[in-house]
């Protein structure tokens, strides 16, 4: 359709003379939930690597902060460690997009991510764990308990009452624990999902639970945050893993709703000293007013690690990765692209992947439609003055 000089068609570009089915390169610059690709950053990968790993080895809580400039990788160094570790059938992962007005929005954050079948879950392997101690039924799965309460061979009040106590001695909160067991009521299940994400329920719901309190405020999200962390440990997990990425975002809190915050963080840490990890992007002129301010949170964490702009070489493996998602001739390198293109990229980013992403991407269209098979430094700098 071509119309007042806009030309819109749904008419895809052909990449063939590249040697590529399609552009590798994002359009938007924005980290995928599962990346494939992490380049450039070795540094980053041992400290991270070794903080994981301490906890994974020793269920000691270990935490660490990742600092870089803007469209440096923060949040694509969080998503690609929680795609290592996310299918692990040991810990627990949850990914919170940015911390909100305190540690309650956190909380909710993470459950949301982890989800009301994964939590149900939950329930209903606890209630094995249960099952397997007092009667003669031993369902090792969560699903294999389900179809027991299901086909009526077993009743919920056969076991309820017992998962009630020993949880409550396990949780050190009596309504939570009830929360996780009415996950596995048809009737109420969602009146537990919501309260154990901190949305708040009206008192007749909680009634109908017999739970005495609402989950609303920081103090008791911590509390419920460290009672799910130890139904994982009773039932043999490793731990948690809590990704928080644009942490920086705490700087728009008033000072008294920021320290609130920290010190929310700093008291879950203090309250599980095993299994728990948690690691958080924050830019690094933030990170470093935390430190300065605000000992008592940062000197809990102890690490940090600083993101670097690509070098010329890590700029070229970048590209190379990428190139080779879309390649269908198995060759590899960096064709199209020629060197002097490269380092001209390198230059006008300065090494900042964001813009290295979007360069590529913009240069590769560019030369398709000008039906060019190679893509050089010139091509770059016309596209720039266009």
């Amino acid at each position: 359709m071509t119309d007042n000089g806009f030309t819109i068609t749904d008419e895809q570009r052909d990449y063939s003379q590249f040697n590529l089915e399609e552009n590798p390169f994002p359009y938007s610059p924005v980290p995928k939930n599962d990346p494939e690709i992490y380049c450039g950053q070795e540094h980053a990968a041992k400290r991270i690597s070794d903080t994981v790993s301490t906890m994974l080895s020793t269920g000691k809580s270990k935490h660490l902060v990742v600092t870089a400039k803007y469209g440096n990788g923060k949040s694509h160094t969080l998503k690609y460690t929680r795609s290592l570790v996310r299918d692990r059938d040991d810990v627990l992962v949850g990914y919170v997009a940015q911390p909100g007005e305190g540690f309650r929005d956190i909380y909710h954050e993470f459950l949301y991510d982890l989800g009301f079948d994964r939590v149900q879950q939950l329930a209903y392997e606890y209630l094995a764990h249960i099952t397997s101690d007092i009667t003669d039924w031993h369902p090792s799965r969560p699903d294999e308990m389900c179809e027991l309460i299901d086909e009526g061979e077993l009743l919920l009040s056969e076991i309820i009452p017992t998962a009630i106590q020993r949880l409550n001695t396990v949780t050190q909160f009596a309504d939570f624990s009830r929360a996780i067991v009415h996950m596995v009521y048809e009737d109420t299940n969602l009146y537990a999902w919501q309260w154990l994400t901190a949305e708040g329920i009206r008192y007749e719901q909680r009634k109908e639970m017999e739970i005495h309190s609402a989950l609303d405020d920081d103090t008791t999200s911590v509390r419920a945050f460290t009672a799910l962390k130890n139904i994982l440990l009773e039932l043999g997990y490793t731990g948690v893993f809590v990704f928080v990425d644009e942490f920086e975002s705490i700087a728009r809190l008033s000072p008294k709703d920021e320290q609130a915050t920290l010190n929310s963080i700093r008291h879950l840490m203090d309250q599980n000293s095993h299994g728990l990890c948690l690691l958080f992007a924050c830019a690094p002129e933030v990170w470093q007013d935390v430190m300065s301010e605000y000992h008592a949170f940062s000197e809990r964490i102890g690490q940090e690690v600083a993101l670097r702009p690509l070098t010329d070489e890590h700029l070229t493996d970048l590209v190379a990765s990428y190139l080779d998602t879309a390649r269908v001739d198995g060759t590899g390198g960096i064709a199209p692209f020629e060197e002097e293109c490269l380092q001209w990229v390198h230059q006008r980013s300065q090494g900042n992947v964001r813009q290295v992403l979007s360069l590529c991407s913009r240069l590769l269209d560019v030369a398709a439609d000008r039906q060019q098979t190679r893509v050089g430094r010139e091509l770059g700098e016309t596209m720039i003055s266009d």
